[in-house]
């Protein structure tokens, strides 16, 4: 019990900005099995935001667009800084190394903006879609929680891009803390959203990982903590969507 607490407490240090110390002997390639846990939890402030919202009289609209709002706030925009970062990187960058230090720079440019506009559209629109609070919420925990399953195996699949930075220092999940992670992830979204919707979901999620993955290894020649954040970013978009044609 005192490692499953140290590694939650050191997911929920890493992946928000929520009031929690990781422990001083924290590892977070161990605690990537905790990543799933944690999105579940980012996705159900979102949701009950949402139905706060609804429950006033605003419509589902604005309540997506705050429930969203809420879970970039509550991760610090972890994930949507590395969207930016890499579609600049890989979008204005004419080598690799022109690549990797376009993406150190805190600066957005206009690929970066983009991509975040159309990650925010496309979540909201979603989640707007869906009839009723529990449709959202289910569809929040299922896209937060299965978005965040495919980052350990995709650290452990595909090489650092560079010896330093975040998803280098992190270190390589083991085959345990990923498989769990990954059934973690695969159990949220069968729950939420379905066996058939829930697996429609998981393909396109895998799908996604394998898209990054190839794009990745040819642009920069592996991946980086803002690579790690864009994979995110696409899987929660695959799932809301999926969620939002089949429920």
């Amino acid at each position: 019990m005192g490692g499953i607490t140290t590694d939650l407490r050191t997911g929920l240090a890493f992946c928000t900005r929520l009031p929690v110390t990781a422990p001083d002997h924290a590892n977070l390639a161990q605690a990537a099995w905790s990543f799933p846990v944690v999105g579940a939890l980012v996705g159900g402030a979102g949701a009950l935001l949402y139905w706060l919202a609804v429950s006033v009289g605003l419509s589902p609209f604005i309540a997506a667009t705050l429930a969203v709002a809420a879970t970039a706030l509550i991760t610090g925009c972890l994930h949507e800084d590395g969207l930016a970062d890499t579609a600049d990187g890989f979008g204005g960058g004419t080598s690799k190394e022109r690549k990797l230090e376009i993406m150190r720079d805190s600066r957005s440019g206009a690929y970066g903006v983009v991509a975040l506009i159309v990650s925010f559209l496309l979540r909201v629109a979603a989640i707007a879609s869906l009839a009723g609070p529990g449709l959202v919420a289910a569809a929040l925990i299922a896209a937060h929680a299965g978005a965040r399953a495919g980052i350990p195996v995709f650290m452990r699949a595909v090489p650092n891009a560079r010896q330093d930075g975040l998803s280098a220092g992190a270190g390589t999940p083991s085959a345990r803390s990923t498989t769990i992670a990954a059934l973690l992830g695969l159990l949220a979204l069968a729950l939420c959203l379905g066996v058939g919707a829930g697996l429609v979901a998981a393909l396109l999620v895998a799908a996604g990982l394998i898209i990054m993955a190839r794009l990745s290894l040819k642009q920069i020649g592996g991946q980086t903590g803002d690579v790690l954040g864009a994979v995110e970013q696409l899987s929660e978009i695959v799932i809301l969507l999926a969620a939002a044609a089949l429920l």
